[in-house]
């Protein structure tokens, strides 16, 4: 490779191949990215999403989507929101005020820490060893050692890009968090029939778990029950014999 091939080269590779080091414990900042989903009824849908969209300006979040479904028996709007991660309880419990019970309500929490520094780790030295790779550039001789430099710079260029959306990604991620909420109104026309229907099936669904669960724990009884039907008929049938 001439004049840069020897020392020069074999640093770049080194420097793509080292690790990068590591922090002590106590001088990492945790990285968490929240999420949520929250489902609940109410009796005025148009006035909960304004209620809805009052407390998320409030906490300097935005509807990043909304979707509005009818159907038979309800009209449902599924928002999802973003807000920074340091208002993201705020806002569920702001959101809750006057909810008497919510259908759902899940709150996740990942800790992407150690991807988080991996990357930094990971771009810092590609960038590095960017750096080096324009230092052989300028010492090249020939069009042939140009255009071999300028080849790794390019592949090199690609992979610090990459890197760099997927820590775009993670810190837009933990900054701001993310919050489902889907919130539905009951139609007025649904008939009294058709709510206590509804309310049955589910309290039957319900009622048949709680069966299932109750002949788990007793069991052992049903076994000794069946063993004497099974006695008492046994002996029934020798009395018949011997008669």
């Amino acid at each position: 490779m001439g004049e840069f091939g020897g020392e020069d080269k074999e640093e770049a590779l080194a420097l793509n191949n080292s690790e990068a080091p590591i922090r002590p414990e106590n001088q990492i900042e945790r990285k968490f990215i929240k999420t949520g989903n929250i489902e609940f009824e109410t009796e005025n849908l148009n006035k909960s999403q304004e209620e809805i969209l009052e407390a998320v300006k409030s906490f300097n979040g935005y509807l990043s989507s909304e979707n509005v479904y009818k159907n038979s028996y309800e009209i449902s709007s599924n928002m999802a929101i973003r807000v920074p991660a340091d208002n993201f309880d705020k806002l569920i419990r702001e959101i809750g005020i006057g909810v008497e019970k919510f259908d759902r309500k899940e709150i996740y929490v990942n800790d992407v820490t150690e991807e988080f520094l991996d990357i930094e780790a990971r771009l810092n030295t590609k960038k590095e060893l960017e750096k080096k790779f324009l230092e052989i550039l300028n010492k090249a001789n020939s069009v042939t050692e140009i255009l071999e430099v300028e080849k790794q710079i390019g592949a090199l260029r690609s992979e610090i890009e990459s890197v760099e959306g997927r820590l775009k990604f993670l810190k837009n991620q933990v900054s701001y968090s993310t919050l489902h909420v889907r919130v539905y109104e009951p139609v007025s026309g649904q008939t009294e029939f058709g709510k206590k229907f509804k309310n049955g099936f589910k309290n039957g669904w319900n009622n048949l778990i709680l069966f299932f669960v109750l002949l788990v724990n007793i069991w052992p009884f049903i076994l000794i029950i069946i063993i004497i039907l099974i006695a008492i008929r046994v002996l029934r049938k020798r009395k018949r014999t011997e008669i």
